[in-house]
């Protein structure tokens, strides 16, 4: 290992470029969250240094953002009211989530429709998959979460992408999870879920504004429906299978 005292000064610059490859294949995970200065110096074979350096232009730049004792991310710094998430939270009950789902993502679905590029399509599918494979409720509220962000994401506007990333937090808050798992296990939701999903992306790739919103306020309303029930029928069965659900039988 290279040690700092030894450490020749362009390494900064192999470092920066590196990392800034690293970055355009996006190559740090779900959650975006970096490696530490520690692993990354490890991992380029430079200083620790050197890649403090990297991270303060890529941080400059916009590329990333640090938050004391929580990591560095990918992306821009998110506002300062996500910092309140868990006011958020605790002010937040899951009917007034959905109206504002109901509100942004149909329209992050027709934006995505006009501007998602090939690749970002084909991260939808594959994410589509990874929900389908995950044989747990923490495995399916990742690759979901991870599916709708790439949407938001591809609609190309990142004022859109941080409000949808604060609301898509609180959704995320764990308090949550049961709930939405009790929802997404009841009766054919997954097999809807998934079709629904399908449309999504197929009208995205079609270049189908009018056609992904409809589809993902459709899949919104039924999620919204299902959590409903899940609620009201806390301590009793979820309705049969096949009883449709309101947006279907809309």
């Amino acid at each position: 290992m290279v040690h700092e005292q030894s450490e020749p000064r362009d390494n900064s610059n192999y470092a920066l470029g590196r990392l800034r490859e690293l970055l355009q294949a996006s190559a740090f995970g779900q959650d975006g969250r970096l490696p530490t200065e520690r692993q990354l110096a490890e991992t380029l074979n430079v200083g620790r240094r050197a890649v403090r350096r990297a991270l303060e232009v890529l941080e400059g730049e916009g590329l990333i953002w640090r938050r004391q004792g929580a990591g560095t991310f990918v992306g821009e710094r998110p506002g300062r009211w996500s910092e309140h998430l868990g006011e958020l939270v605790a002010g937040t009950d899951f009917m007034e989530i959905m109206e504002v789902r109901l509100r942004i993502e149909p329209q992050l679905a027709q934006l995505a429709a006009m501007r998602a590029k090939p690749a970002e399509i084909e991260r939808m599918r594959e994410l589509t998959t990874r929900i389908l494979k995950s044989d747990d409720a923490d495995a399916r509220e990742l690759w979901d979460g991870a599916l709708h962000r790439q949407i938001a994401q591809s609609a190309g506007n990142q004022l859109f992408l941080s409000i949808f990333d604060v609301v898509n937090q609180v959704r995320q808050d764990p308090a949550w999870q049961a709930i939405r798992e009790r929802a997404r296990s009841a009766g054919n939701t997954m097999i809807v879920s998934r079709d629904q999903h399908q449309e999504i992306i197929e009208a995205i790739e079609a270049h189908d504004p009018v056609r992904a919103g409809e589809a993902m306020r459709q899949h919104l309303l039924m999620l919204q429906e299902r959590l409903i029930r899940a609620t009201s029928f806390a301590d009793a069965e979820m309705p049969p299978e096949d009883e449709p659900t309101l947006s279907e039988a809309s």
